[in-house]
């Protein structure tokens, strides 16, 4: 392990002795010195996340439970999307990111066809590169899913994505605007659905603009508390056009083995219905900190 990995919390009442931590990774002693009399640096985890509120309540989880372990950790959240932050976990620069499989396997492996959440994830393992590492993935999932109102698939008799097909006029579907260029998008609606759409970036929440009649057909995240609350309707994706999106803690292989014990403990405990949940507390206007703490509490973590 690289001594400018090596993270341990200074005890209260040693602030005179913080240039001595960590001196030597093999002693053990984070107040010691090395044999040439110099000292290790004291690096912090540092801890990523999407500018998105869902993403950054779970890096938030995994600092809160990391600090409870007596980790130092630094938080850089709401960096934007995958394009912008992944160079930066692939360099190290950031040490622990929640992901989600599917999406970061499209990523690495724009070829890949497994929908599977196993299969997903063991594909994903395989094509990350050798600087970083997947820790164990959690059952919940907050993936990409097509989406419509009920009264548009009442209208249309849509259950699936298959039944866009038979829509009479233009089909308008909508999203970030960074999915027009997704393997999921428009072309992957074309490719496997035999879709020609319209794309419609949305200015507001995609969610919010298909309860507005502004598209027809909107990309929503599974976890999207707002698909209960506008009676939207997921329409199944028989051809699996999605692959399994479970949430994925993507470590610096540097810090993975110091972090792991933590980090798979809230994998294990977090299950696709607790992360609804936690983003309707972010809708109704919690704070992150706050709505982190509180499911640590309650899942026995801390």
């Amino acid at each position: 392990m690289h001594a400018q990995h090596q993270r341990r919390l200074v005890a209260a009442g040693v602030a005179t002795a913080a240039a001595l931590v960590l001196a030597g990774c093999a002693s053990g002693d984070p107040l010691a010195e090395d044999e040439g009399g110099e000292s290790a640096s004291t690096d912090a985890i540092v801890i990523g996340s999407q500018d998105y509120y869902s993403n950054e309540i779970i890096a938030e989880i995994y600092a809160q439970a990391l600090e409870n372990a007596g980790i130092e950790v630094e938080r850089n959240f709401s960096i934007g999307q995958r394009e912008a932050y992944m160079p930066s976990i692939e360099s190290g620069e950031i040490d622990l990111f929640p992901e989600y499989t599917g999406n970061t396997l499209q990523y690495f492996d724009d070829t890949a066809s497994v929908t599977e959440a196993d299969e997903v994830y063991e594909a994903l393992v395989a094509a990350l590169p050798e600087s970083i590492t997947a820790l164990d993935y959690s059952q919940a999932s907050d993936q990409d899913s097509y989406n419509v109102t009920a009264e548009y698939a009442e209208a249309n008799d849509l259950t699936t994505i298959a039944d866009l097909a038979n829509v009479d006029g233009e089909i308008r579907v909508g999203g970030p605007a960074e999915l027009e260029e997704r393997e999921y998008g428009p072309r992957g609606l074309e490719e496997l659905y035999g879709l020609t759409v319209a794309f419609e970036p949305t200015a507001a929440t995609t969610a919010e603009a298909l309860a507005a009649g502004q598209i027809d057909v909107g990309n929503v995240y599974s976890a999207d508390p707002n698909i209960a609350a506008l009676g939207l309707v997921t329409l199944e994706d028989p051809e699996g056009l999605f692959l399994a999106s479970n949430v994925v803690p993507l470590a610096s292989s540097d810090v993975a083995g110091e972090i792991a014990e933590v980090i798979d403990a809230v994998s294990a405990a977090m299950t696709a219905e607790d992360l609804v949940a936690l983003n309707q507390e972010s809708v109704d206007g919690g704070s992150t900190d706050d709505i982190a703490a509180e499911w640590l509490t309650a899942a026995g973590l801390v």
